[in-house]
């Protein structure tokens, strides 16, 4: 490593928010956008004990209930802190990746990870949110590079989408990737136009995270070959309001963050009202349906809304940075049900 690690929480300089987010178009929902971003961050914040790391992080515990929620965490805050225009909803989100940063002890957690598991991509996945933000660790980064240069790690993966994310997190290490990531795209849900009548929850899941790969979550929304993106302006308003209807909040707002870093996709006001409508008191809100009976347990509590809340966070500030183009008039009309 070569010079001083940027403080915790900070972007790169390429990546810090620049003059010209003052400059960004007047968004007419940017109060509903930015009280849902800020409402989100602020209940995250209420979580942090939930997201902290058990002892046995590296050994016993299991990592979809422990790490994945950190690295999302952090993964989505930095969004936030690359993008958003409002200076006291970046220093929430940078206060909350921060945090992320300590939890792994600076770094050193993904040595431990890659020791215990050397050919586990999600070590690798998670550093590669923290290295793009310029925090590294040396001892990880070499044994990085070490079991990534392993023949056994170029073995093609089944999940095509996951394989994006790991060519990703090479990118953004400095490793070469060990696949072509066009070709990979190619062979997933979204790169082979998947039949839109033919869309399950869990190839919806998938679509949402190919467009994120593709573009970087957001920050390079003309990532998507032509083929895909028109394909998604196709049937992005469709399949949104299908997710709305069946109240699953945290895939609608996927969706919602899809369509803001489309270019030519316009903006649904509808669909954002009936998203933040759906949020507790608090502000966080449910994965499906509504919130938690009262004596549900606090960790099912936690899963119950974590996902979706920091969703909320990063398409409220994904849709908050895009030309304020509206969808047609006729779209607006509210449905009979919601006008009651």
């Amino acid at each position: 490593m070569t010079g001083p690690a940027p403080r915790a929480g900070a972007a790169p300089d390429d990546e810090r928010p620049s003059p010209e987010c003052a400059a960004y178009p007047a968004h007419p929902d940017a109060e509903l956008l930015d009280d849902v971003a800020a409402g989100s961050l602020r209940q995250l914040a209420a979580m942090r004990p939930s997201f902290r790391l058990p002892d046995d992080v590296a050994t016993d515990a299991d990592p979809n209930l422990t790490l994945k929620p950190l690295g999302e965490l952090a993964e989505l805050t930095h969004v936030v802190i690359s993008l958003h225009p409002v200076p006291e909803i970046r220093d929430a989100a940078a206060d909350l990746f921060a945090f992320a940063w300590k939890e792994t002890r600076g770094g050193e957690l993904f040595a431990d990870l890659v020791r215990g598991e050397p050919l586990a991509v999600y070590p690798v996945e998670l550093y590669g949110v923290f290295a793009r933000a310029g925090l590294r660790h040396p001892g990880t980064e070499e044994l990085i590079a070490a079991t990534t240069s392993l023949r056994r790690w170029r073995v093609p993966r089944e999940d095509h989408t996951r394989t994006l994310n790991v060519l990703n997190a090479e990118r953004r290490i400095g490793l070469p990737p060990h696949a072509d990531f066009a070709a990979v795209l190619a062979r997933t849900g979204l790169g082979q136009l998947a039949e839109p009548w033919a869309l399950d929850r869990k190839a919806a899941y998938g679509i949402t995270h190919d467009a994120f790969h593709a573009t970087d979550w957001g920050r390079t929304p003309g990532g998507l070959p032509a083929p895909q993106a028109e394909y998604l302006r196709l049937w992005l308003p469709a399949w949104t309001d299908l997710w709305l209807d069946e109240r699953l909040w945290d895939l609608a707002g996927e969706f919602l963050a899809v369509s803001a870093v489309l270019p030519g996709a316009p903006y649904d006001p509808v669909a954002w009202r009936r998203l933040a409508a759906a949020r507790a008191a608090g502000g966080e809100l449910p994965e499906v349906d509504g919130p938690p009976p009262p004596d549900t347990p606090p960790g099912e509590v936690f899963t119950a809304c974590y996902h979706s809340t920091l969703v909320a966070a990063f398409a409220a500030t994904l849709a908050r940075t895009r030309p304020p183009t509206l969808v047609p008039r006729a779209v607006l009309v509210p449905r009979e049900s919601e006008a009651r």
